[in-house]
C-alpha cells in the first residue's frame, strides 16, 4: 500500500511540476577551464574522500566532471555538459555511484533536450533493475551545475530552478536557491567573507508523504565567495537521496617536506 502511495503522489508531483514556471539563470560570469581538489567530510569532520573537479571548454559546451574516491573503495562520478549562452543550460548529464558508502549502486544519464533518460540500478541483495523513458524537462534544469548557478546570482537574489533526483527513477524536484547571509572564513591571517546560500527542496504533497513515512527531505547549503571573481568554497547536504549530510571543502595540494 505504501509504495502504491508513493506511486500515486510522485505522478501527481509530475503532473503538478510541469506548470511551474522555468527561470533560468543569465550567464555573468562566463565559466573556463578550471582544477580544483576537493575534500568530502563526514558528519564528525571526518576525511571520507578525496574529489577531483575537472572543466573545460570545448565546441559544445562546458564539459564539467566531478569525481570522489572514497577511502572504503566507493566512487562518486558526476559529469555535466552544459552551454552559456546568455543563460546556463544542460545538455548531457551522468552520474555513477558505487561502493559501501552508498545503499544502491546507480548509473545514470539524461540528456537536457530530449529528456530521454537511462538507470541502471542495484540496490544491495536486489536484483539490478534498468529504467529508460523520457522527462518534460523544464529549461532550467541544474543538476551538476548548481555552484556555477549560485556564482552567476546577484548578490541578495532568491531563484528556483529544478534538479532530477534517483530514486532510482528519475523525479523533478523543485528547488528554491536563497541567500543566507554572510560567513566568515580566513585565509592564513587575512579574515574574508563567503556568501551563504541555503537550498530548499520543493516536494509539495510528496514532500508530506515523506513525512509520514519517516524520510525527511534535506536542504543544501553552499558558501560562494562573491565579487568581480566568485568561486565555489565548499557546499554541505546528501549526495544521493536519503543520504547523510556530506561537507566538501577545497584542499591545497600537500608537498614534501
Amino acid at each position: 500500500m505504501k509504495l502504491i502511495l508513493i506511486n500515486i503522489v510522485a505522478a501527481l508531483f509530475f503532473a503538478s511540476a510541469m506548470t511551474l514556471e522555468a527561470a533560468p539563470v543569465a550567464v555573468r560570469f562566463p565559466e573556463g577551464s578550471v582544477q580544483a581538489y576537493l575534500i568530502l567530510r563526514g558528519p564528525k569532520g571526518e576525511e571520507l574522500a578525496i574529489g577531483d573537479l575537472q572543466q573545460q571548454a570545448r565546441e559544445e559546451g562546458i564539459h564539467s566532471r566531478l569525481v570522489f574516491r572514497f577511502k572504503d573503495g566507493s566512487l562518486y562520478d558526476e559529469t555535466v555538459v552544459f552551454s552559456q549562452r546568455k543563460t546556463f543550460a544542460m545538455r548531457q548529464y551522468r552520474l555513477i555511484q558505487r561502493g559501501p558508502s552508498f545503499p544502491t549502486a546507480l548509473e545514470a544519464s539524461i540528456e537536457g533536450e530530449t529528456g530521454g533518460y537511462k538507470v541502471t540500478a542495484r540496490e544491495e541483495g536486489e536484483k539490478e533493475e534498468t529504467f529508460e523513458g523520457q522527462l518534460a524537462l523544464p529549461p532550467d534544469v541544474a543538476n551538476g551545475m548548481l555552484a556555477v548557478l549560485l556564482k552567476n546570482l546577484p548578490q541578495g537574489a532568491t531563484r528556483t530552478v529544478h534538479i532530477v533526483a534517483f530514486r532510482p527513477k528519475p523525479l523533478l524536484v523543485e528547488l528554491e536557491l536563497a541567500p543566507e547571509g554572510k560567513a566568515r572564513f580566513s585565509v592564513g591571517e587575512a579574515q574574508r567573507q563567503a556568501l551563504h546560500y541555503h537550498l530548499r527542496p520543493k516536494l509539495g504533497v510528496l514532500g508530506v508523504v515523506a513525512s509520514l513515512i519517516g524520510k525527511d527531505v534535506p536542504d543544501y547549503h553552499y558558501w560562494i565567495l562573491g565579487g568581480g571573481a566568485p568561486a565555489f568554497l565548499a557546499f554541505e547536504g546528501p549526495l544521493y537521496v536519503d543520504g547523510p549530510v556530506w561537507r566538501v571543502e577545497l584542499v591545497s595540494p600537500r608537498w614534501p617536506k
